[in-house]
Order: C-alpha cells, then structure tokens, then sequence
C-alpha cells in the first residue's frame, strides 16, 4: 500500500519558529527555534529542510509567516516580510531562504490564513464555508477564509491594525509602534504587559482591568462578522488559549452590542460561532502542511 506523501510545513512566528514534516496531515517529526535574528534563525530551519529532504523526498513545503508578507506571485519581492516592528525581519526574503535548494512546489502565506485554513479543512466545522482565525499572541492577526479559500486581494487582511471603538474610561495609549491604539496596540502579548504592569500571566482572571481587554475583544469580533459574515471567529495564540475567560465575557459583549441587528447570533449560537480553534495549538503548523498540499494542488514553485 502507498504511504500517504510527505510534506513540510514551517510556521513563522514573533517567537519561536516550528518546522514539521508530515504524512498527510499526520505530523511525524518536528524541530522549535526561538525566533531571533533573521539570517542565523532562517538558515537552521533551511538545513532541517534539506535534512528531511535529502532523507526522503519532500512532495511540497508550505510557509506560514508573520507579517506584513508580499503575496502577489508576480512581484519581484514575492515571499518576502514587508515592513514590520520586528527588528531585523524588514525585507526579508523569507521565501527565496527556505526554498532554496529544493525542488518541490512551495506556497507562502499570512500564519493566520494557514491556521485558517486548516481549521476549514480539519477543525471541527461541519457545513462552515467561511471563517476568521485570529491569534492573540506577540501580535494580533487575523486569517479569513471564504469558499475554502484563504483571502488575498492588494495585500492579505491586517485585522489586528483595526482601530475601535474603546471601553469608556480605558486611557491606555495602546503600544504599536505604527497605530498606537489598534487592537493589536491594545490586547497583544506585550500590549498587555504594558497594560498591566507585568506579565498578564500573573494576572488574576478576576482583575477589573480585564474588563476593558474583554471590550477590545468583542468590538473586533463585532467588526469581523459584521464586515465578513464569517460564520466562525476562532481565537488562538498565547493569549487567546490562555485566557478562556476572556473569551467567555467577550461573547456576552457581542450579543448585547449587536442588539439582535445580525439574527444568527445569540447567547446560544455565540458559543459555536465565537470559540477556541478546534485544532488547539496545532492550527499552526498544520496551517503550514495545508499551504503546502494547496501548493501541490496548484503546481506552484
């Protein structure tokens, strides 16, 4: 009987990097890196590449990279990071560094709409045609896939420099560097550090200040269903899987601000719709394994 074929996926993050290689969608061999200066972290995840492959030879690799990314095939810069607070990371060829030496087919795309993707193919969502991944980790992003298909047009969605409404009597001046109060500003992993003082791990769930993070949370999910009509908002990363309180009290926000205007929402259906990725931690790197069977679909190279 034939093996099912052999992929590779790298998930590209703020803070660490996660290379896995696959059977299927089965995942039989991984290696973790701390994300630090570009060159030196790209060339060991280049040499475990070419390692796997030279053990046998890989059907298809699959990129799934923070961003901002250049995902338009016919620009010169195709696969590189765009300008981003991420010191070093700017105009970064991440693309050309990974695929080099290889011979296999290769897709590059957002981490958010490879998590997004699949969670469409394999997360428990059973007659779903479109959803949002977002993570809430070192940054915010979000991932939005409609038909099957993750959604690109002049560049790839950048939800997480939203700028909202705020909870009345929230002064905090947000931290990013470009937006100041975009929700990434506001309810990321360092925005919150600095929101609280600290380390939110240490944190009590039953904190006030959480009140208003739980606000930001729900006015993004408003905005995302009432601009996508997702039909699921999945929350992930560090923080969002971390904190399922938050989720829980941004759920009761949402229903209450859209005042019965979107008829498909209520305390019921908020809990399906508004929810924890059915992949867990792992969306991500199977994000990068669905890139790269998207990729041996498509022929491309």
């Amino acid at each position: 009987m034939n093996q099912p074929r052999l992929f590779a996926g790298v998930e590209l993050g703020g803070t660490k990097v996660i290379a896995v290689l696959a059977r299927g969608r089965e995942i039989v061999d991984q290696a973790v890196w701390p994300t630090l200066a570009a060159a030196e972290t790209l060339a060991k995840v280049a040499e475990r590449l070419q390692q796997w492959d030279q053990a046998q030879p890989i059907s298809a690799l699959g990129i799934a990279s923070f961003g901002p990314l250049q995902l338009d095939v016919s620009a010169p810069d195709h696969g590189f990071i765009l300008e981003t607070p991420k010191a070093g990371w700017s105009r970064v060829p991440v693309a050309q560094l990974l695929t080099d030496g290889l011979a296999c087919p290769w897709q590059i795309d957002t981490d958010v709409n490879a998590a997004a993707l699949a969670e469409y193919r394999w997360g428990e969502h059973t007659g779903c045609d479109s959803l949002c991944y977002l993570t809430l980790g070192t940054g915010v992003g979000g991932g939005l896939v409609i038909g099957g298909r993750p959604v690109h047009g002049a560049m790839h969605p950048e939800i997480g420099h939203l700028r909202l409404r705020r909870a009345s009597g929230d002064g905090f001046a947000g931290a990013c560097a470009f937006h100041g109060d975009c929700i990434e500003g506001l309810i990321s992993g360092p925005a919150l550090a600095m929101r609280l003082g600290g380390d939110p791990a240490g944190i009590a769930d039953n904190d006030p200040r959480w009140h208003a993070v739980a606000s930001d949370l729900a006015e993004l999910a408003c905005a995302i269903l009432l601009t996508t009509s997702a039909q699921r908002i999945l929350v992930g990363g560090g923080v969002g899987l971390s904190r399922p309180f938050l989720l829980k009290l941004a759920r009761s926000m949402v229903v209450d601000r859209l005042q019965g205007y979107l008829p498909f929402i209520d305390q019921d259906t908020s809990e399906v719709i508004l929810r924890v990725p059915a992949l867990g931690q792992n969306a991500g790197p199977l994000g990068a394994i669905a890139l790269a069977m998207s990729a041996l679909d498509a022929g491309e190279v």
